[in-house]
């Protein structure tokens, strides 16, 4: 299997990896839970593109939220995310984690343990979403590289549509993605990046900008992509 170019490590030849292959781009769109349950198999999640070994930037932002230990968080999108092990380490009581792949949960549940009871745990699609409309009120809703991958606009309404809906009043909503000047795909897929003003217009008038500021990441393989993280409150 050839490298899809974009550092996310699903092009590694080992003698255990799946001869399953990944979908292809004409049938994203109707497969796209089937695509990532497949990257998950294949690649090294500790060596992937996207994998924060630390999640500083997030955890800084946090931290400037201001919210409870026992506050309701969601995380979208967790994949296998460090920083779920750092909610937990800090006494956050009531998390919930989603992501579209089982498998990766199922890798992030194995790491965490006996502690992985304590938290909601959900499969689901954000663009087609179905158990997350049930969830309860949310304070803080952290998407770290979630959103930049909805290239749709059908699909960023739908998103957003969900935001509105779950999170509280005075909510908390940090959002990351690929600044301008960084990738154009990550993990064989398109990304659409954005700028402080693009996502402002995106979520006004319903959330109000608090912080933002850019970063650079640097994944596994040593290579680097510019980051934007921001911070929103719910009007």
């Amino acid at each position: 299997m050839s490298s899809c170019g974009t550092g996310c490590g699903c092009g590694s030849n080992t003698s255990n990896t799946p001869t399953r292959p990944l979908i292809t781009k004409n049938k994203v769109n109707k497969d796209l839970q089937d695509y990532w349950e497949t990257i998950y198999n294949v690649i090294d999640h500790e060596k992937s593109g996207w994998y924060e070994k630390n999640p500083e930037p997030t955890i800084q932002l946090i931290e400037k939220s201001n919210i409870s230990k026992d506050d309701h968080i969601f995380v979208a999108g967790a994949g296998t995310s460090t920083l779920i092990d750092y909610l937990l380490d800090n006494d956050y009581t009531h998390i919930t984690v989603s992501d579209i792949s089982s498998t990766a949960l199922e890798i992030l549940k194995e790491r965490l343990q006996n502690r992985s009871t304590t938290i909601n745990w959900i499969v689901d699609d954000l663009t087609h979403p179905e158990k997350l409309q049930q969830i309860p009120p949310v304070d803080l809703w952290v998407d770290r590289a979630v959103f930049h991958f909805f290239t749709e606009i059908d699909d960023q309404q739908t998103y957003i549509d969900l935001l509105n809906k779950l999170v509280k009043k005075d909510g908390i909503v940090i959002i990351a993605t690929f600044n301008l000047k960084g990738a154009t795909k990550c993990s064989g897929l398109p990304v659409r990046r954005y700028n402080e003003l693009m996502l402002k217009e995106k979520l006004s008038p319903i959330f109000e900008l608090q912080e933002s500021f850019e970063t650079l990441y640097t994944m596994p393989s040593g290579d680097t992509r510019p980051y934007l993280y921001t911070l929103f409150k719910k009007l």
